[in-house]
């Protein structure tokens, strides 16, 4: 079983501080991920110190090979404990998770990790070990697609307290709320990002604390392969479609010329939707097979717009990117985001002389620039990119 490992992670800085006190690292390797979650003692710059100090020396040892043991070992060790509240200046939670679904976690202080499976949250096993006094809970455990897992830092339990609610938002309630609200969401970034945002209320937008939702789903890979611009050698017009066809998942078609390579190849008719009219996007159009069929460049251009807003809107606080238009670059956005964990992109290197522009050297192609630019976003929003040129 392989899966796609979708993490995401969304934090809010204590009112009125500069820097976060938590802090996340990721590590991609071939087999694996590794993922820490920090949280440094108080705020400010001294928690952020504390904290990166924290996720670079565990992500860095993990990639290395050593063990989850000797990795914490390593950090209760190196991090002073406050002499005034005898408690570490930075608390945190690990995970290893492997492509075929094994996990390993660790966690010191940290609330405890939420796992929903099924929208129902589920316990695992977990150990306790002593090292040098400290009380550190390791587990590893088999995730089923479709799994979710959340790690937080503990400003979201204390979300509330003093103002909306008494106690706080406490541990059970949040974990009910994931219940309730990961159901309706594909992405680990919307169930990040929606947990920060009722965080945000609850503390009336002046968070007490710095507050940190990390989010790892794991998913079926949902592949896409997108089809723009005709091969430079005609006689590969039918490779690339064959190609396109034998695709696993979803195919898009970016392009008239494209399309009309299509519609040659597979015999098939292509049908403008005139229904719905953009005044700055063309129409999309059918044909039986395709899942989308945009127009080429400026389809393409607009998507990219919107995918950069997108991914500035993952980057900061703020409400969630929803994209909620019915034109084509809209489409063709909303796929790439929500149903897309691969991305195999075939790219015919024909040059169309109406994307030149005169004052640009010749060899420059106004396409493969928004390709490469389409490519840089995706893998930017945790993808996997192929490019297949012809």
């Amino acid at each position: 079983m392989s899966l796609f490992i979708d993490i995401a992670y969304d934090s809010l800085i204590k009112y009125e501080e500069e820097l976060c006190g938590d802090n996340v690292e990721i590590v991609k390797l071939d087999d694996c991920i590794i993922i820490v979650l920090a949280d440094g003692l108080g705020s400010g710059v001294k928690a952020n110190i504390l904290s990166t100090l924290t996720t670079k020396i565990a992500a860095t040892m993990l990639k290395e090979g050593e063990d989850i043991y000797e990795t914490v070992d390593t950090i209760v060790n190196t991090l002073p404990v406050c002499k005034v509240r005898n408690i570490a200046y930075s608390t945190f939670t690990i995970l290893k998770i492997y492509n075929d679904g094994r996990i390993y976690t660790a966690e010191y202080d940290n609330p405890p990790l939420f796992i929903i499976r099924n929208n129902k949250s589920i316990n695992i096993d977990k150990k306790e070990i002593d090292i040098n006094g400290k009380k550190v809970y390791v587990s590893k455990f088999n995730a089923q697609t479709g799994d979710i897992l959340t790690a937080i830092s503990d400003g979201v339990i204390h979300a509330g307290i003093g103002q909306v609610l008494n106690l706080g938002w406490t541990w059970d309630k949040v974990e009910n709320y994931l219940e309730r609200s990961c159901c309706n969401k594909k992405s680990a970034k919307n169930i990040s990002r929606d947990l920060v945002e009722v965080c945000w209320d609850l503390y009336g937008k002046k968070p007490g604390d710095d507050t940190t939702v990390l989010t790892v789903k794991m998913r079926q890979p949902e592949h896409i392969d997108l089809f723009t611009g005709p091969p430079i050698n005609k006689g590969n017009d039918s490779y690339v479609i064959k190609k396109l066809m034998q695709g696993k998942g979803k195919k898009i078609i970016c392009g008239g010329t494209a399309a009309n390579i299509a519609s040659r190849e597979l015999n098939r008719p292509i049908k403008v939707k005139m229904d719905l009219l953009y005044k700055e996007i063309p129409p999309i159009s059918t044909m039986y097979g395709i899942d989308l069929i945009t127009e080429g460049v400026l389809t393409l251009s607009k998507a990219v717009e919107k995918l950069k807003r997108a991914v500035k809107s993952y980057a900061e606080s703020g409400m969630i990117y929803d994209i909620k238009e019915k034109d084509g670059a809209s489409i063709l956005v909303k796929m790439l985001v929500e149903d897309c964990t691969n991305l195999n992109l075939w790219i015919g290197k024909a040059v169309n002389l109406a994307h030149q522009n005169p004052d640009f050297p010749s060899d420059l192609n106004i396409k493969l620039k928004l390709v490469d630019e389409l490519c840089e976003i995706m893998k930017s929003l945790g993808k996997t990119v192929t490019v297949n040129y012809v």
